[in-house]
C-alpha cells in the first residue's frame, strides 16, 4: 500500500476533511472535474476548423461545434447543477453523512471497486438508456433533450434534462454506497465516470483514448457513441460493447 503511496495520498486528502464533509463539497467537485475534463476537447473544438491535423481525428469532420452550441451546453449544465444536484446533494450529505476513516484502501481492492461500480453502472445505464429509446413517450418527455446533437462534442456530455440527470446522477452517487467502497475509491470513481462520459461524447478517435487501450473490442468509447448519436437505435451502453453484443444492438458504423 505505501509503495503505491495510497496511504500518503489519503492522509493529504484527509487535512482537506471539513472541507470533504462541507454540503457544497460534492456539487462543486462534480462541475469542476467536469468542466475540467471538457476543457481540453473545448480548445480542440475551437481549434480543428483551422488545425488538420487536429481535423483528422473528428469523427464526423463535416461539422464544426460553434460558441452558441457551447455556451448553450455550458448554460444547462450548470442550471441543472443548481437546481437539481445541489439540492440532492445536501439531502444525500444530511441523510448519509461520509464515514472518512483514517486508513486509505489497497491497490487490488481499489481496482476491483473501480471495475464493480463501473461495470453496474453500465448495466442500469443500458437498461435506462434502452428502456428510453424503445418507449415512445419516454424518449419523447425525458431523453430527447440529449439527442439534440447527432454530432457530439464534450459539453453535450450534460446536455439533458432534470430526470435524466437525477437518475443517472442516482445510480453513480449510489453504486458505491451499495458496494460499500472507501470514500477514496468513490471520489476516483466519480472522477473515472466523468472522464469516461465526457471522453465518449469528445467526437474525436484519439489514438490514446480508452478504447484503443482495452482489447479484445470490449470497450466502445467515442466512435460507439457517436454512431448511436447518430442513428439513435444501437449501441445503448455507455462504455462496454458486452450488454449491446448480447442483446443485437452493438454497431459500429
Amino acid at each position: 500500500m505505501e509503495m503505491f503511496g495510497l496511504q500518503h495520498i489519503w492522509n493529504c486528502i484527509m487535512q482537506y476533511e471539513a472541507m470533504l464533509r462541507s454540503p457544497y463539497f460534492p456539487v462543486l467537485f462534480s462541475i469542476t472535474v467536469y468542466l475540467s475534463f471538457c476543457l481540453p476537447f473545448v480548445v480542440l473544438d475551437a481549434l480543428s476548423p483551422r488545425v488538420p491535423l487536429i481535423r483528422r481525428y473528428k469523427l464526423q469532420q463535416k461539422t464544426n461545434v460553434s460558441w452558441t452550441m457551447i455556451w448553450s451546453c455550458l448554460a444547462l449544465s450548470l442550471y441543472n447543477h443548481a437546481v437539481y444536484i445541489f439540492p440532492l446533494s445536501v439531502l444525500h450529505w444530511y441523510w448519509r453523512p461520509v464515514n472518512y476513516t483514517a486508513m486509505a484502501p489497497g491497490v487490488l481492492r481499489v481496482v476491483w471497486d473501480l471495475a464493480a461500480c463501473l461495470l453496474l453502472f453500465d448495466f442500469q445505464y443500458f437498461v435506462w438508456h434502452l428502456l428510453h429509446h424503445k418507449v415512445p413517450w419516454l424518449y419523447r418527455t425525458f431523453h430527447k433533450v440529449h439527442h439534440k446533437y447527432t454530432s457530439t462534442f464534450a459539453l453535450a456530455t450534460e446536455h439533458s434534462g432534470a430526470w435524466e440527470t437525477l437518475s443517472l446522477g442516482f445510480f453513480a452517487a449510489v453504486n458505491p454506497m451499495l458496494l460499500g467502497v472507501h470514500p477514496m475509491t468513490e471520489m476516483l470513481f466519480h472522477m473515472l465516470n466523468m472522464w469516461l462520459s465526457v471522453e465518449d461524447h469528445c467526437g474525436y478517435d484519439l489514438p490514446w483514448a480508452t478504447h484503443r487501450l482495452v482489447p479484445f473490442g470490449l470497450y466502445g468509447g467515442a466512435p460507439h457513441h457517436d454512431v448511436h448519436h447518430q442513428k439513435f437505435k444501437s449501441n445503448y451502453a455507455p462504455y462496454f460493447t458486452h450488454w449491446d453484443k448480447l442483446f443485437g444492438t452493438l454497431h459500429s458504423e
